[in-house]
């Protein structure tokens, strides 16, 4: 249906700029046949000659577009070869005035998007195999798209920002993904993207905007009430809001993500290092863990990635220290509070030369970049965590060498595409870093039997279905 209108919105735009053009192309041919018919011709044994309409029809045929075969079916009188010198310069003319409107045409702006429109909803109606809608192709998006082309997993692409779209063109994907540049929050895009489709697994909404997230959720709710809803927040409000939706509903928030992961990184030195192998991450391996050292740590930036990782650190009796240049209320479990930007002062006032680590978690990556290297001139013993906000900077920040880098869009991107590939390895970690006796040595036990039988080959994830309809011959009778 969206693809038929997309195409009645072309056909419209079309006739609309072109009425003008064709009005008088047929006028000037109804005008110079009729002249051709109507001149007397020649006389041929005492009979005056007159043109047929189809003669005429085919002499301004060649003779408008300057080709010239000469006279026929006959020589013409003199005036009907005067006749043809007008009708030559009048159609010449015209001609030129609707190819002139044609070149217009093909830079108008409507009509390159309602071709483009129809284009994209075209190739999305082609898609017969499962797919998912990313609503958002910001570092996240890529990162999340080359993850599901390398699984065998299409995705249908929106982004408001033409730049952008451009670049997923230019990309060697394994599967197809169509792209389209407009606003995720109208529902007629979402639509065209295939959001009602039967073989639609979810939508993930993954923009820069918490509240165009919030309102990309909540359209794909009402349109599609069975479809699966992924939706990045880092917004407690919104994230409240996001679980109420109903259905299947995940909600990705990257700073709680790695504070989890923080967490079982102190608790279970071997859950990292079997994670990043999972997602096949090229530096991880498993046999090297790594641990952070207990002790006192500085945290600079008291932002959301600061405050999640502060409340991990302290669940673990682990002493720290804040720098924020805000006043805040929220210091429960501080040892010691800061106020001001980040410098050799702030950092000796928090501690920094008998800390064990830092944390480096500010908004921007040049100030993060210039805290690292401020405190390891105070301290070079320190275990340190960097914040890498922009995919941009990542050969400055593997330059610096750091113990674990902590890229927000990075982090969101692996959770999702766990979610939509490997379902079941949420209760799988769940399960290995239950707080129960006997789960540590268990994840060993894991860990060691896969890097004896799989060593370092890169591992793929499958999740296989077992169903009467899809696995009948292994279920029991």
């Amino acid at each position: 249906m969206a693809a038929s209108v997309d195409l009645s919105r072309v056909i419209f735009i079309v006739m609309r700029e072109m009425r003008g053009p064709l009005i008088a192309l047929v006028c000037v041919y109804s005008l110079s046949i009729l002249g051709m018919v109507f001149i007397p011709g020649l006389e041929l044994d005492g009979e005056v000659q007159y043109m047929s309409i189809f003669h005429a029809f085919y002499f301004m045929t060649y003779t408008a577009t300057t080709t010239g075969f000469g006279e026929i079916p006959m020589e013409f009188s003199n005036a009907q070869r005067f006749w043809a010198i007008l009708c030559l310069y009048l159609s010449v003319l015209t001609w030129l005035y609707a190819i002139s409107s044609i070149v217009i045409l093909l830079q108008n702006p409507f009509l390159l998007s309602a071709f483009s429109e129809w284009r994209f909803s075209r190739r999305v109606q082609r898609l017969k195999d499962p797919f998912v809608i990313i609503c958002g192709f910001g570092d996240t998006g890529s990162v999340l798209t080359r993850g599901l082309s390398d699984n065998g997993l299409p995705a249908v692409i929106i982004d408001s920002s033409l730049q952008r779209i451009k670049a997923v063109r230019l990309r060697d994907y394994s599967v197809a993904m169509p792209a389209f540049c407009g606003d995720a929050c109208v529902p007629k895009h979402l639509l065209e993207a295939g959001l009602q489709r039967s073989n639609c697994r979810a939508i993930i909404a993954i923009t820069k905007s918490e509240e165009v997230n919030l309102k990309i959720s909540v359209l794909a709710r009402v349109l599609n009430p069975n479809v699966a809803i992924i939706s990045m927040s880092k917004v407690a409000v919104f994230e409240e809001t996001l679980s109420t939706l109903g259905g299947e509903v995940h909600v990705v928030d990257p700073f709680k993500t790695y504070s989890r992961v923080l967490a079982s990184m102190i608790r279970n030195p071997g859950f990292y290092s079997f994670n990043n192998w999972l997602v096949r991450d090229k530096s991880a391996t498993l046999e090297r863990y790594i641990t952070p050292p207990r002790g006192t740590w500085v945290i600079c930036g008291y932002g959301r990635m600061g405050q999640e990782v502060n409340e991990v650190l302290c669940e673990y009796g682990i002493k720290t220290s804040v720098i924020d240049p805000n006043d805040t209320l929220d210091t429960e479990g501080v040892e010691r509070y800061v106020m001001g930007r980040t410098t050799t002062n702030t950092l000796t006032q928090a501690g920094i030369k008998d800390a064990v680590g830092l944390i480096s978690g500010t908004d921007n990556d040049g100030h993060n970049l210039g805290i690292l290297l401020n405190a390891r001139r105070l301290n070079q013993h320190l275990f340190t965590i960097v914040r890498q906000n922009g995919h941009e900077n990542e050969i400055a920040f593997r330059a610096i060498e750091v113990d674990l880098i902590m890229q927000p869009t990075l982090v969101a991107a692996r959770k999702i595409l766990f979610i939509l590939i490997a379902p079941l390895l949420k209760s799988f970690f769940k399960y290995l870093l239950a707080s129960k006796p006997g789960r540590e040595e268990e994840m060993e036990a894991v860990i060691r039997e896969l890097s004896e039988k799989v060593g370092n080959q890169t591992p793929h994830l499958v999740t296989v279905d077992f169903t009467w309809e899809k696995s009948g011959a292994v279920m029991p009778v």
